[in-house]
């Protein structure tokens, strides 16, 4: 197999472990809402990252191949939306904990 095939391979792998580990963290949080194990400035960083990937995958697609930045954009855009929706549901728990 050619360089480009092996890194096809790779980034599918790496997608598919970002994906299934980011995944059960972001259903249990939406159906429990409970956040109080939860770090915020944990799911900011890795919200920041998976976005920076996801314009990095999309540079990628647009400047040298549209297969290379696939695995790239997609894991990252679902990863980043479990960030986004986990931060929300944190900060929407930490502002009700203050007002109690």
């Amino acid at each position: 197999m050619t360089t480009e095939v092996w890194v096809s391979v790779f980034g599918a792998l790496a997608s598919i472990c970002l994906v299934l580990g980011y995944l059960p963290q972001a259903i249990t949080t939406i159906r429990t809402r409970e956040t109080d194990g939860i770090a915020l400035s944990t799911f900011i960083m890795l919200g920041l990252g998976s976005l920076f990937f996801t314009i990095q995958g999309i540079m990628i697609c647009v400047h040298i191949s549209v297969t290379a930045g696939w695995a790239l954009v997609l894991t990252n855009a679902i990863t980043t939306i479990c960030s986004v929706i986990i931060f929300v549901i944190k900060i929407i728990n930490d502002s009700k904990k203050r007002k109690r």
